[in-house]
């Protein structure tokens, strides 16, 4: 570990994870969406949303370093902490081998750990992945209103290696807002119910849908980066096999 990397905060979920597991005890603050691993983030502090994060509770931990993502943190909260002589470092992940690289940039480039087993486990177990027919999905990841995986996001990516094309894919927005009724018209074999964002449940989702079988999926697995890449072809690929 670098000497100058010995307190972290971490404003993504994804990336609190591979934290913990690659150095527990690394972590002073970490925010309230932040689950995994339970038992390294006891007593880690809360810092607040990943969009609306304590800068000055954060600033108070007086961390060597912050690590957030261009998509789910504001660029304002990190020019905040920037100007509070915080260094800050940005990732970006929109496809896998982007997160593999970006993974690699944080532990081992800014943290100066070993490359963690897990992370060679993920890139194995995707590299073994043999998609099956492909067949035609839309992923609603909110409803009320209904939002969709639009164009140039990781989990779209992930689910296209597993055989999953995605009819939003080539939408102008990353994230659209679609009518239950088109979505239901779009000519689909498949309906993909992530349980985050949004917490879609046997009982809250498929109904909308009716006809339409339904895959639903562990969220974490679908839209994380970190070591629940490494488990994460085998339980989406069960989800959507156990779908129909």
């Amino acid at each position: 570990m670098r000497p100058d990397r010995k307190r972290v905060v971490s404003l993504v979920p994804s990336l609190t994870e591979a934290v913990a597991v690659s150095a527990p005890g690394l972590l002073v603050g970490v925010t309230d969406w932040c689950t995994h691993p339970a038992p390294e983030l006891a007593g880690v502090a809360r810092i607040g949303g990943t969009k609306n994060p304590d800068v000055r509770a954060i600033a108070e931990l007086r961390p060597d370093l912050v690590i957030a993502n261009e998509e789910e943190n504001r660029a304002p909260d990190l020019a905040q902490l920037r100007a509070a002589g915080v260094e800050v470092l940005v990732t970006e992940v929109r496809v896998l081998p982007q997160a593999l690289r970006e993974l690699d940039r944080v532990l081992v480039g800014a943290l100066g750990l070993a490359r963690p087993g897990w992370l060679a486990d993920a890139e194995s177990a995707w590299a073994r992945v043999e998609p099956d027919a492909e067949r035609r999905a839309f992923v609603p990841i909110w409803r009320r209103p209904w939002m969709v995986l639009g164009r140039d996001t990781f989990a779209g990516d992930l689910l296209a290696r597993l055989g999953v094309h995605n009819v939003y894919a080539g939408h102008a927005e990353r994230y659209p807002k679609v009518a239950v009724a088109e979505l239901a018209a779009a000519g689909c074999d498949l309906v993909v119910l992530p349980d985050e964002p949004y917490r879609f449940t046997a009982e809250d989702g498929p109904e909308a849908f009716p006809g339409l079988p339904a895959a639903l999926v562990s969220g974490r697995h679908l839209t994380w980066y970190g070591p629940s890449l490494a488990q994460a072809p085998a339980v989406l690929s069960r989800a959507l096999r156990e779908a129909g």
